[in-house]
């Protein structure tokens, strides 16, 4: 496990939005993506835009849940403090991705920019007023909860029941599928996150993440190309790992 969440930080920029919600570049894969024009109108009345330094925490487990969030640029890690001080990276958001969603008067979770990150931030007060009258915005928050609902479950069954190998090439793969579904090209895979972010997430050590990707490399399912770009070169060997075919724990 890594390091605990950094200290609170407020935003780098908190202000207006300075691109109209018609015209943001997320919109299509967005909540809003199914507002008409009038809502849209409205829902730009109630955001701001928030910009974070690389490793700000954006809110704490336990804050109350004031606000919710989409991504607009950058990435985001959420995070959720263990007894003894460690951290479990719980799930990565990237550009398209809704933030901050609550069952109670609390965040369930921290969140922190992984690199600098713009936000389109919204007021929960706010939103609830919207759902009284846009059922397309209810209906899409309530997909965006039963997605969390869904990685959850992804999740446990990540950690519980694979080996080392099984759970980077998942990793990867998910990753791939992800930026597909959002219009972005699947490989090469860009990762923003550190080996030790990823360790965190897959409940291993850096060491082992380390180690793993460079079996995956010198075995050439993934080619390393700098910048944190992961080129899936053998698309058919990353899905015989992870439905468990000649993977060893490592």
């Amino acid at each position: 496990m890594g390091n605990t969440a950094s200290p609170l930080a407020k935003p780098r920029q908190d202000r207006a939005i300075t691109t109209g919600c018609a015209d943001c570049e997320i919109r299509a894969i967005g909540v809003c993506s199914s507002l008409a024009p009038g809502e849209l109108e409205r829902m730009q009345r109630i955001v701001r835009e928030a910009q974070y330094e690389e490793g700000q925490l954006i809110f704490s487990e336990g804050e109350p849940a004031d606000n919710l969030f989409n991504v607009l640029t950058g990435a985001v890690r959420l995070i959720k403090l263990l007894p003894d001080g460690r951290r479990q990276i719980t799930g990565f958001l990237f550009p398209g991705d809704f933030l901050g969603i609550a069952l109670n008067a609390t965040y369930a979770y921290s969140a922190e920019a992984i690199t600098g990150t713009k936000l389109c931030r919204m007021g929960r007060r706010d939103i609830e007023t919207l759902l009284a009258d846009i059922p397309n915005l209810e209906h899409r928050l309530l997909g965006e909860a039963a997605h969390e609902l869904v990685a959850a479950q992804d999740q446990m069954l990540l950690l519980g029941r694979k080996t080392a190998m099984e759970r980077v090439a998942s990793f990867l793969v998910s990753l791939s599928e992800r930026a597909q579904r959002h219009g972005f090209p699947g490989n090469p895979v860009s990762l923003a996150m550190s080996r030790t972010d990823i360790a965190d997430f897959l409940g291993l050590t850096t060491e082992t993440v380390s180690r793993t990707f460079t079996r995956l490399r010198k075995a050439k399912i993934i080619a390393l190309e700098g910048n944190g770009l992961v080129q899936l070169t053998d698309r058919s060997a990353l899905d015989g790992l992870i439905a468990g075919g000649n993977s060893d724990a490592a």
